[in-house]
């Protein structure tokens, strides 16, 4: 005998529908209200900052942040409801951005000036991939995904190398210039080292001797080659797994349709990445 499910249950798949379910109509406009409340909410914060146009529209302003975080509030309280395993999304990436969103403001109730953290909101802009749930972002994003995690040993050896390079350079520079030249400790020559090789020059500090000088050169063309590296790594291994996708073409059977992800095995029913029904593709 088929179970019956109770009011409790119906409404929990209902609300999980609208919330997560990009597929349907109640779904995705219920995903487009969210990124029209997102995007308006980062504006406010912005224009908040500036005086002619808070000083006028103060009022407005803040009432339009409370219905913003009430909005969200209740959306983040809907998600934990509607979903099986509620932990799962607290902890998740979207969880933890969706409840930093709902903080500043009532946080501005003790605090005062913490609202303006509300521009933090902008990060989830980040769902715009998932509300367009498109096959193209979704495996490009997984590609991306795994060319910085297979890079990650070679940028984080870079980084240690660069790290020592502008304690050594700072340093020197400490040695070969005089305080008056703003040089007026170890960690102040390496402010400039890092200035310097980033290509940022400020100005605020700069060499005056002439081996200072020379040393500062050797520096700015190092800081072309460091800000090239990072870069470097992470297109070769982006190259490589778009060159490994190409060879693999001809042997690929199927693309999942929610996800993007491509399946070699012809009989495949489901997608091994998402459970997607591969059927519904045709």
């Amino acid at each position: 005998m088929k179970k019956v499910k109770s009011k409790y249950n119906l409404l929990r798949q209902k609300t999980q529908i609208i919330i997560y379910g990009t597929n349907t109509k109640a779904g995705r406009l219920f995903d487009l209200i969210l990124l029209g409340l997102i995007l308006l909410s980062v504006f406010v914060v912005m224009m908040e900052t500036v005086q002619g146009f808070d000083a006028k529209y103060h009022s407005e302003i803040v009432l339009t942040e409370w219905i913003i975080t009430v909005f969200f509030t209740l959306e983040y309280l809907l998600r934990i409801f509607s979903i099986n395993k509620p932990i799962k999304y607290i902890f998740s990436f979207y969880g933890i951005i969706d409840l930093i969103a709902t903080l500043p403001m009532y946080l501005s109730l003790f605090f005062p000036g913490t609202r303006i953290l509300s521009v933090i909101r902008a990060l989830r802009l980040l769902r715009l991939f998932k509300i367009l749930n498109h096959p193209k972002f979704t495996s490009q994003s997984i590609h991306m995904k795994e060319a910085l995690t297979a890079s990650r040993g070679k940028i984080t050896v870079f980084i240690y190398f660069v790290l020592i390079s502008t304690i050594i350079i700072g340093s020197i520079m400490y040695i070969v210039e005089s305080k008056e030249s703003g040089f007026t400790s170890i960690p102040m020559s390496i402010y400039w080292t890092i200035v310097t090789l980033t290509t940022v020059g400020y100005g605020d500090i700069s060499p005056q001797t002439p081996l200072g000088q020379f040393l500062a050169a050797l520096v700015m063309i190092l800081g072309y080659g460091i800000i090239a590296v990072p870069t470097g790594i992470v297109t070769a291994e982006f190259a490589k797994r778009n060159t490994n996708q190409d060879i693999k073409a001809d042997t690929i059977k199927t693309t999942c349709a929610a996800c993007g992800t491509l399946t070699q095995n012809e009989n495949a029913k489901y997608c091994y990445h998402c459970g997607n029904n591969l059927n519904n593709n045709q």
